[in-house]
């Protein structure tokens, strides 16, 4: 059998072996710039590669006639006639934008705009796709801190920039809103293993240009999902790695079909046991569109969407659990009849959401196209919780008598839903020439809600009748924008830019909450948000930019639950220097950020883990952020970047001891000082690449007064990931095999937690209150490991 493999392996190389190969390579560039990350692909076979920091790329292939499709946003073809190795240099100066990009020209930004701002390419996220969600892919991008629940990145994960939370980070997937209308959260856990869905992503930090729905208070995140594909394709990918935890993910493309149509999609399930005690995740989701396509037209509709079932892992551990348990996890904990402890089966969270847009990119000349699109979202779920020893009254149920005596509380289960509807428009106009590139744009959005809880178990207590909730509360919102903005030449060296926004909100809502409170609002914003800002290139290499933008926010559904809150204020200044040479590229930048009742996270989390924020006065973070690209050979390459910040509250004031306290100037919580990153990159042959990942977040403040209790120490965390590409072997356009070990020092470390303080009468201070604290952490995977094999057709 050894010998019929052998003569069958040798015969395989020989027919190989007979078809003649020639390499092309050559230099992409626009106006005599090298363009990294430019995309060069075979029209006829769909092989394709990415051009390298100094522009440069290499294809081998058979001999034969090809057309080969360069593409950067714009595009060209270039067909040639192969027979022997060749040079072909491709300018993309002046090339026709693809019309998949324009989906995203109204909210993204180029060099041209004075606009901090990084990309993720698809490539980039290829490399450590294994699973994880989106914000853990992002984690080496500039001053981002990431977390998660779970401690593996699996489930729930978060994401912040510039020490904002994401309910600060406006997220867009083709231009269209994705943060929830009332907690203005974005939930990645709801869209399992989107990122094998992402073309590519670019976040904004400050405020950056208008876009649609809430306001960027941190940082905004534009996501552009697979384009169509000029040929069929389709690849398999599966992944494993610690703590059971698998991925399966089948993609397809049909191509271009007469030319004009194109049908592609996803389907994926992921599973993890999680690094934290029962934390599982097990996450189904898909992603279908169809196309068509002209010269001048591009229309898609796009449906995605997941069903998510975690079990909950928000309720943090105290100091002591830490050092002597840390993947223990309270959730779900009772008390059995007998006195025995256990954990409730079901303690889990459970949603699903679909997605559905309807894209349409017109050109009209080469000066005039337009954009709109139609959306629609609908979402629903529950999570359930054992509550051990309950208060009837609080769920809506009776006191009863039993043994002669009245009992108030019972062992029950309650489920709390929501049931959300998401619907609107988002458009825009645009007109370019050699000197102007204006935009008008806009959109309208509606947001309906419901919120609700059911009794689905007691011990002791009669139920009510089936499916009668104990609270309910209806929600709508409704969000409207219009803007403009243009870059505009003003001397040959020197561009301005200007942006216009104008955005209406009205928030109602009415119903009890669980609490079997009233909760009733009915809140009218408007929002004038001015942005401006010069860009001057100095030479070919270096570029200088200054920027002024005004945003306001409208506080969340939590921020009204927990008290009386006021829209904040932003006025973001940034200062920017960008040079890109042959082998060395270099962003730098200098911002102040000064907020009017910024609703700061006071360290307190609510019954399901969202955090709890407060307006806090006036309040500034003033930073310095670096990234950098250096290409020490073919070979070798590293990509630093760190960010100093200074996070202040002026003059803040907080209650202790029963009494206001003046404590000053304070660190704004979950703001670290220090955050830097760093990505060695090493390719010792062809196909093969060695990656180095370092990750270091200063020590930062879980609350707004520095109380000793609530700080989080610093860590540094590196991770290791390798991948081999197997260029067409046997029938295969591609097989990839990836690896990635998080973690590689075993660092203990936490990314995230909470502060709390509760008062306790007391006859040393003057109030007859006193004041204590405590903390809940949430601690991350040590190290542990992701396997897969990635199989193109």
């Amino acid at each position: 059998m050894k010998n019929v493999l052998f003569l069958a392996g040798l015969l395989l190389l020989s027919l190989q072996g007979l078809a003649q190969e020639f390499k092309v390579t050559g230099t992409v560039t626009e106006n005599g710039d090298p363009l990294e990350e430019a995309t060069i692909y075979v029209k006829s076979t769909g092989v394709g590669t990415v051009a390298d920091e100094n522009g440069n790329y290499e294809l081998t292939l058979k001999k034969g006639t090809y057309t080969l499709v360069f593409a950067f946003g714009n595009q060209k073809s270039k067909k040639l006639v192969l027979d022997s190795d060749m040079q072909l240099n491709v300018d993309l100066a002046g090339a026709k934008e693809t019309l998949d990009e324009v989906f995203l020209s109204a909210v993204r930004v180029t060099e041209q705009s004075p606009i901090t701002y990084s990309n993720l390419s698809n490539e980039e996220i290829e490399d450590r796709n294994l699973g994880q969600d989106i914000p853990v892919l992002m984690n080496y991008m500039p001053n981002v801190v990431t977390t998660t629940d779970a401690g593996n990145g699996v489930g729930y994960t978060g994401i912040r920039v510039r020490g904002s939370d994401a309910t600060r980070v406006n997220v867009t997937i083709n231009g269209i809103p994705y943060n929830d209308a009332e907690s203005q959260g974005t939930f990645w856990v709801n869209l399992g293993d989107f990122a094998s869905s992402v073309e590519n992503l670019q976040l904004q930090r400050g405020v950056g240009t208008s876009t649609n729905g809430a306001g960027a208070f941190g940082a905004s995140l534009n996501i552009l999902t697979d384009s169509y594909k000029e040929e069929a394709q389709a690849e398999v990918s599966n992944s494993v790695g610690s703590y059971n935890t698998f991925k399966h993910t089948v993609k397809f493309s049909t191509g271009l079909i007469n030319d004009h149509f194109s049908i592609g999609g996803r389907a994926s399930k992921i599973r993890s046991d999680g690094y934290i005690d029962r934390a599982s995740s097990d996450l189904k989701s898909y992603f279908l569109q169809g196309s068509y396509v002209d010269e001048n037209t591009l229309v898609k509709a796009v449906t995605f969407g997941g069903t998510e079932r975690t079990y909950q892992a928000w309720y943090g551990i105290d100091q002591e659990t830490l050092e002597n348990d840390r993947t223990f996890n309270p959730a779900g904990i009772y008390t059995d009849e007998n006195g025995n402890t256990k954990f409730y089966d079901n303690q889990t969270d459970n949603y699903s959401q679909d997605h559905y847009q309807l894209l349409w990119n017109q050109d009209y000349n080469s000066n005039w196209s337009s954009n709109i699109a139609l959306h629609y979202t609908y979402g629903r779920g529950y999570y359930e919780e054992y509550e051990e020893d309950a208060d009837l009254a609080d769920f809506g149920l009776q006191a009863f008598i039993s043994e002669g005596e009245e009992v108030n509380t019972s062992d029950l289960v309650g489920t709390k839903w929501l049931d959300n509807h998401f619907y609107g428009t988002v458009f825009s106009l645009n007109y370019q020439n050699s000197n102007w590139d204006v935009t008008l744009g806009g959109g309208w959005n509606k947001y309906e809600g419901d919120h609700f809880g059911e009794v689905v178990y007691t011990r002791f207590a009669r139920n009510n009748d089936p499916y009668e909730p104990y609270y309910f509360n209806q929600a709508d919102k409704t969000d409207f924008n219009i803007y403009g903005k243009a870059n505009f030449k003003i001397t040959e060296k020197l561009s301005g830019y200007a942006d216009l926004q104008l955005r209406t909100v009205n928030y109602e809502t009415d119903g009890v909450l669980d609490d079997q409170s009233r909760f009733q609002n009915d809140d009218n914003f408007s929002f004038f948000n001015p942005k401006a800002g010069l860009t001057y290139a100095l030479n070919d290499a270096d570029q200088f930019y200054l920027s002024y933008a005004r945003a306001h926010r409208e506080p969340s559904r939590n921020d009204y639950e927990n008290g009386d809150p006021e829209p904040e204020e932003l006025n973001d200044f940034e200062l920017g220097w960008r040079h890109k040479s042959q082998n060395f590229i270099l962003n730098t930048n200098l911002y102040y950020m000064g907020y009017e009742n910024q609703l700061v996270l006071t360290g307190g989390i609510d019954d399901v883990g969202a955090f709890i924020r407060h307006n806090s006065g006036n309040s500034y973070r003033f930073g310095l952020e670096v990234d950098a690209t250096v290409r020490f050979s073919d070979r070798l390459s590293v990509r630093p970047n760190f960010a100093l910040s200074r996070n202040k509250n002026i003059d803040f004031v907080s209650p202790f001891d029963g009494e206001l306290v003046a404590y000053g100037d304070t660190d704004i919580s979950y703001s670290p000082e220090i955050v830097a990153g760093n990505i060695i990159g090493y390719e010792p042959v062809g196909g093969l690449e060695l990656k180095l990942l370092s990750k270091y977040v200063g020590e930062q403040f879980m609350s707004n007064v520095e109380a000793t209790n609530s700080k989080l120490d610093s860590y540094f965390v590196n991770d290791f990931n390798i991948q081999y590409t197997w260029d067409k072997p046997w029938f295969f356009r591609e097989i990839v095999l990836t690896g990635l070990v998080n973690n590689i020092f075993n660092e203990k470390y936490v990314s995230n937690g909470y502060y709390y303080t509760f008062n306790i009468p007391s006859e040393d201070t003057p109030s007859g209150v006193q004041t204590l604290d405590g903390a809940g952490y949430y601690p991350q995977a040590t190290t542990n490991f992701l396997l897969g094999l990635t199989m193109k057709f």
